[in-house]
């Protein structure tokens, strides 16, 4: 794979070999660009003279964060491909794939420069209103989608067979949902927040309850997830009724939990709403906190619209839907909870925190370590008022 790894100097002759790219763009005029600031993938920028544009992204044999001493499958480019194929044709909030090479495992992408990543424009306090409430639609259309309701029983098992990612789905099970609560030298909190940490780790509730949604995660194959979907994950546009939403990075995508898409979304939410709180802009914080239970009500109405194009209408009354959504809302707060836990503690943290000084980094990450640990321990009991409103419930107290 090594002689095979694109450099911004071999771009243009690898687009000039590759049709349906070379017609997107002019090889012969083209400026490339790379930007892979992420943790596992070479990402390239490719724009001609005439405007046209497109994005390459190859997986390299390893996770770029730590190098060739972790090695990582190239065909997580495969499941990330055949991912936003799935996703695209249910829902237009999500990067558009133009083409894939299966040999050298190379996506090429529509360009979203015009464009921001979401977490970016959080940390710089840009608007965030409507887009959690965007995702939460997306959630509902990939979920319901891709589930034995719309698919039929023996359609949803072939296609979750085929989208298996055991390689990253054990990424996430080490890092979302073990070493936070068992201990790993990959975890770091700074020193004022150690204690906290220590406390929570000697927690056997805690610990319990983080065991518990590793087997849901493991075991519950509910719907094709993204699997990744934090707002470092999300790019976004513009504000208002010009608001332009869509999602990328799906290499991560299994078949799981519906809950997991969403509590990973909620916790980022939380995490720049303890941004803000720690920095002293409160009512930017509340307004934060409040997206998690609106994009909840907007995934609920959604996948409540979506119910009466179930496959098998006689088989599953409306009663079914809403113990789903029972179960979903739980996965949710108790998956929030986990990735509260591993961006502070783990591998592969957030701006949102490691950007803070250290009185406003010790206050957020205490913040989030509680709310982290209720949404957890409290998950089967959790409501958005006992979460929301801290004179109802301990449970946001830190908040």
């Amino acid at each position: 794979m090594a002689d095979a790894v694109l450099t911004v100097d071999e771009v243009p002759r690898y687009i000039a070999g590759r049709a349906v790219l070379r017609e997107l763009v002019d090889p012969g005029t083209l400026t490339v660009s790379e930007i892979g600031d992420g943790n596992l993938n070479l990402v390239f920028v490719c724009a001609d003279g005439a405007g046209g544009s497109l994005v390459l992204k190859q997986a390299l044999p390893y996770v770029r964060l730590v190098g060739p001493d972790w090695p990582m499958t190239e065909e997580r480019a495969t499941r990330e491909a055949a991912a936003l194929r799935a996703h695209s044709a249910l829902s237009d909030n999500v990067c558009r794939l133009i083409d894939f090479d299966p040999e050298r495992y190379v996506l090429a992408l529509e360009d979203l420069s015009d464009h921001e990543v979401f977490r970016t424009r959080l940390n710089a306090e840009g608007p965030h209103e409507g887009v959690a409430e965007r995702l939460g639609e997306y959630v509902a259309d990939v979920a319901f989608g891709t589930s034995f309701l719309a698919l039929g029983e023996e359609e949803f098992r072939l296609r979750a067979a085929a989208a298996a990612n055991p390689e990253l789905c054990a990424i996430t099970e080490d890092l979302i949902f073990t070493e936070p609560y068992l201990g790993a030298q990959r975890n770091s909190v700074r020193p004022a927040v150690e204690p906290v940490l220590a406390g929570l780790q000697a927690d056997s509730d805690w610990v319990e309850a983080a065991m518990a949604m590793k087997h849901r995660f493991l075991t519950a194959g509910e719907s094709l997830i993204h699997g990744d979907l934090h707002t470092g994950s999300v790019f976004v546009r513009g504000s208002g009724t010009q608001l332009s939403v869509k999602t990328f990075d799906a290499e991560f995508a299994c078949y799981g939990p519906v809950g997991f898409d969403l509590g990973m979304m909620w916790a980022n939410m939380f995490f720049a709403g303890a941004r803000a709180a720690a920095l002293g802009r409160q009512a930017r914080a509340e307004g934060l906190y409040r997206t998690v239970e609106s994009s909840w009500d907007t995934f609920a109405a959604r996948m409540w619209q979506l119910w009466p194009r179930r496959r098998s209408p006689e088989k599953y009354p409306d009663s079914f839907l809403s113990g789903w959504l029972r179960v979903i809302l739980q996965d949710g707060f108790g998956f929030a909870g986990c990735e509260a836990a591993r961006r502070t503690i783990g591998l592969a943290k957030v701006s949102d925190l490691e950007s803070l000084d250290d009185d406003a980094y010790t206050a957020a990450a205490t913040a989030m370590l509680q709310l982290g640990r209720a949404l957890l321990v409290d998950r089967m009991t959790m409501t958005f008022d006992r979460l929301l409103h801290p004179h109802l419930s301990g449970a946001s107290a830190a908040l």
